[in-house]
C-alpha cells in the first residue's frame, strides 16, 4: 500500500510531480524558519531583567534574499502549475467523446456509438477520452483519484476533463462534492480495458460480465446490480426510508399513489417503475427518480424483481 492513490493516467504523474515539489519546498522552508526561530529565541533571548533590547535598524542584503529567492520559487511554480493546468484542460483532437450526467446520486454514461451505462464509464487502455459533463439538479463533483482528475458539474453548463488511461483495470469514482443525503452512495468505475476487450465491449458484449455473473442466480445477480447501478442511493432495504420507498418487504403489498389510487406491487408494476418512473409515484415521495430504460437489460430488470421478491 502507498501513500498516495495509484498512478493509472497520463495527468496523474505531471499532478503528482507538481504536488510533491510543493510540498517538499514547503517542507524545507518550514524546517529552516522553525530551526533558525529556535536557535534566535534561545541565543538573543534577555538574560537580565534590566537588560535592553538592542535597536536594529535592519540589513539590506539579507532582506534582499529573503524577497528575491521566494519571489523566484513562487515563479517557477506558477510556471509550472501552469503548465500542469494548460495540460489537463487541453484534450486531443482525436480524444473519445463520452457525455456524463451526475445527478442524484448516480453517474450515466453516453457514448458515440448510442450505448449508454450507469455508475461504469468503460474506456480504452492508452486512448485519449474526453468528458462533456452536465448536471440536471444540484451540484456534483467527477472525481478519479487513481486518473488524478475532478471536475464540478454545474446545472445550467457544460464542463469537461480529459485523461488518457496508462493501466487496465478497474478505477473508482467519487462525487467530491455534497449533494444530498445519498452523497456518500454516489460511487461509480471506470473500467479501463484492452484494445481488443473493448472492441467487444463496443459490439455489445459486457467485457467485465463473464460466464461466472452471468451464472449467477437471478436474486443474487438482482442483488449486485442494486449494489453497483446507484439503487442503493435511494431505496434501502431495511425499511428506512431514503429518497424512495424502502424495497423491504413491498412486493405482494398494495403503495398508495400520489393520486390517491392503490396500486399491487407485482413483477409488472416493479418492471414499470424501472422503465417509466413517473407512471406511478408512492405517495408522500417526489418524483425525481430516472428511467433506467435502454440502460438495464431485460435480464437486469428481472434479476432486480427477483431481488426485491426476496425482501421480506
Amino acid at each position: 500500500m502507498t501513500w498516495i492513490p495509484e498512478v493509472a493516467s497520463n495527468l496523474a504523474s505531471k499532478v503528482d510531480g507538481l504536488l510533491i515539489l510543493i510540498t517538499l519546498l514547503s517542507l524545507v522552508f518550514f524546517i529552516l524558519i522553525t530551526v533558525v526561530l529556535v536557535y534566535f529565541a534561545i541565543k538573543y533571548r534577555r538574560k537580565r531583567e534590566d537588560e535592553e533590547t538592542p535597536y536594529i535598524t535592519g540589513n539590506e542584503p539579507l532582506e534582499i534574499i529573503w524577497t528575491v529567492i521566494p519571489s523566484i520559487l513562487l515563479i517557477i511554480l506558477f510556471v509550472y502549475g501552469y503548465v500542469v493546468f494548460k495540460d489537463m484542460r487541453t484534450p486531443p483532437e482525436d480524444a473519445l467523446e463520452v457525455t456524463v450526467e451526475g445527478k442524484q446520486w448516480l453517474w450515466t454514461f453516453d457514448y458515440y456509438n448510442g450505448k449508454k451505462t450507469i455508475n461504469e464509464l468503460y474506456v480504452q487502455h492508452n486512448r485519449p477520452v474526453r468528458l462533456v459533463m452536465e448536471a440536471p439538479d444540484v451540484l456534483h463533483s467527477f472525481f478519479v483519484p487513481a486518473f488524478r482528475v475532478k471536475q464540478d458539474l454545474v446545472p445550467g453548463r457544460y464542463t469537461q476533463l480529459w485523461f488518457t488511461p496508462t493501466k487496465i483495470g478497474t478505477f473508482d469514482i467519487f462525487c467530491a462534492e455534497y449533494c444530498g443525503t445519498g452523497h456518500s452512495a454516489m460511487l461509480g468505475k471506470v473500467i479501463v480495458l484492452s484494445p481488443e476487450a473493448y472492441e467487444i465491449w463496443e459490439k455489445g458484449v459486457k467485457a467485465d460480465e463473464g460466464a461466472g455473473v452471468a451464472s449467477l442466480p437471478p436474486a443474487e445477480l438482482g442483488e449486485k446490480i442494486y449494489k453497483e447501478k446507484g439503487c442503493n442511493a435511494c431505496h434501502s432495504v431495511d425499511g428506512s426510508v431514503l429518497v424512495g420507498p424502502s424495497f423491504k418487504g413491498i412486493f405482494g403489498h398494495a403503495a398508495v399513489m400520489q393520486d390517491g389510487s392503490s396500486v399491487n406491487v407485482d413483477e409488472n408494476y416493479i418492471k414499470q417503475s424501472i422503465i417509466e418512473p413517473q407512471a406511478h409515484v408512492v405517495k408522500g415521495f417526489q418524483p425525481v427518480m430516472p428511467s433506467f430504460k435502454g440502460i438495464l437489460s431485460d435480464e437486469e430488470v428481472t434479476a432486480l424483481v427477483a431481488y426485491i421478491k426476496t425482501l421480506k
